[in-house]
């Protein structure tokens, strides 16, 4: 199961776009509110509803997790216990781990990023602890992947997908979108 994770003050394209991509290509990804409901406001003041709360959802059946940026949507995230489990959970079984803005700050706080190339919003540069600073706006090393901003929103659904998947779904929903 693909699990992004959606606390208030989330930064919507972030978030959605990769929901609608994914499931554009057929993979199952389930949208989790960290919050004690379904409904989580964005840093937009969108609201938005989630597939499900994080106490509903599994910790044992990952294939990858997903964590939008936005302010104070991240460090939202980066605060919740629940959250930062999950995130344990997949680090420890090799699973695709995804975060995008300042949302790679959690994986460089957590040791996640030693030794890998990562990006971020700009500015968060030093929270990404042991890692090689790329200058792409999306970055794939290993079992994770980073991107830039809200901008960089398909490129880094492109890359989940083409990990989950392969590069010639990827290639697919890229051409269908006229990216």
């Amino acid at each position: 199961m693909v699990y992004l994770f959606l606390a208030n003050g989330f930064e919507e394209i972030e978030a959605l776009t990769p929901i609608d991509m994914l499931r554009r290509a057929k993979i199952e990804v389930t949208s989790v509110s960290v919050n004690e409901t379904r409904k989580v406001i964005g840093a937009h003041n969108i609201e938005v509803f989630a597939d499900k709360t994080i106490s509903e959802v599994n910790i044992e059946n990952i294939d990858a997790v997903i964590l939008p940026g936005g302010l104070p949507g991240a460090d939202n995230l980066r605060l919740n216990e629940k959250v930062q489990a999950f995130i344990d959970a997949a680090a420890r079984n090799s699973k695709l781990i995804c975060a995008i803005c300042a949302a790679p700050r959690i994986l460089g706080e957590k040791g996640l990023l030693v030794g890998k190339k990562a990006v971020c919003y700009p500015g968060f540069e030093q929270y990404l602890t042991g890692a090689e600073i790329a200058e792409s706006g999306c970055v794939c090393d290993g079992n994770i992947i980073t991107a830039k901003a809200m901008g960089k929103s398909v490129d880094f659904s492109l890359a989940i997908i083409e990990v989950l998947t392969d590069k010639q779904t990827a290639d697919k929903i890229k051409n269908s979108i006229f990216a």
